[in-house]
């Protein structure tokens, strides 16, 4: 089953790579998360592709896919939908909003207010939303892709903590070099490649590989790694806050994604400290000296990546 996972994942890295030039690593930390039911936040500065990746993604998984252009003047019923009053039936009927989608783009997520991007919190977390009391159900296999501009430019808000902390992964695209920038010259020249991409799997195929993905075994001293690791982030001098529980889960859930897409039916540990820095380091809060030093959570991540014994781990046996 691991060997039919790998391909899926294989499929789509390669897929979304016609579109989206060089950036395979971070392609394949969005596939991962969708194999570990998470959420990813791209954030960069405006031009790099993030809105591409999401869309190429979408366009490539099969899934139903809407997007969300995320602005001040945005209400939290514009996401997830509002009950309107029938005259004819005489009563209220509830109208989906676009989150009600297998693959959402929130895009500029952090020019909406905070409540708007509240909006959110539940459908990452229960995959439901709840209005007027009524829960709805979201679809199968549901994934946020929301990007977000550095909140140094204008007209952003911060995300708050609590829906930072739903986002499995933080990816940073970056500045293409020289030679992969005239290669995405090239390929959208004439046309967007974008517009001929075909779905190279299926909604079926996601969630019976996610599947795969939570069976993936993990030996109980890779557990405790796991969470030693996020345990350290909370007690480092410099720093406020640090993960939390749901950092341990998303980071072992991540490593299974990851086994699992290299064909391997047990987590080794370089597929956690592999992962450890895109589902780390946005969860971890610095305090104001420490900025001031110009130190950095990737750095806090690395000390502790650097610092923590590996364990030794064994595949289950039969």
């Amino acid at each position: 089953m691991s060997g039919r996972v790998r391909d899926l994942v294989s499929r789509l890295v390669e897929s979304v790579g016609t579109v989206i030039v060089g950036k395979d690593a971070e392609v394949e930390l969005c596939v991962l998360a969708i194999l570990c039911r998470g959420h990813v936040l791209i954030e960069d500065v405006p031009g790099v592709g993030k809105t591409m990746l999401a869309k190429a993604l979408a366009r490539a998984s099969g899934c139903s896919f809407e997007r969300i252009q995320f602005t001040p003047d945005l209400l939290p019923g514009d996401v997830t939908g509002v009950s309107v009053f029938d005259p004819r039936s005489t009563a209220f009927e509830f109208r989906r909003g676009p989150v009600f989608a297998q693959v959402l783009l929130a895009d500029e997520i952090n020019r909406a207010t905070p409540k708007t991007q509240s909006a959110l919190l539940e459908a990452m977390e229960e995959a439901q939303v709840t209005v007027d009391g009524q829960t709805h159900h979201l679809p199968e296999p549901f994934v946020v892709l929301a990007t977000q501009n550095p909140i140094e430019l204008g007209g952003t808000f911060p995300l708050p903590e609590a829906q930072v902390d739903r986002f499995l992964f933080k990816v940073d695209l970056g500045y293409l070099p020289v030679d992969g920038e005239v290669a995405m010259l090239d390929r959208f020249q004439a046309a967007s490649p974008l517009d001929d991409m075909l779905p190279v799997t299926s909604p079926e195929e996601l969630v019976e590989s996610q599947r795969v993905s939570a069976a993936t075994y993990c030996d109980p001293g890779l557990k405790e790694y796991c969470v030693r690791l996020v345990q350290r982030t909370r007690e480092h001098p410099d720093v406020a806050l640090g993960a939390s529980p749901r950092g341990s889960l998303g980071l072992m859930h991540a490593a299974q994604a990851r086994a699992a897409a290299q064909g391997r039916d047990f987590v080794l540990p370089d597929d956690l400290k592999e992962l450890a820095p895109g589902v780390l380091t946005h969860r971890v809060i610095l305090r104001p000296n420490a900025e001031l030093r110009g130190l950095t959570a990737a750095a806090v991540v690395d000390e502790i990546l650097a610092s923590e014994a590996v364990p030794t781990a064994s595949r289950r046996l039969a």
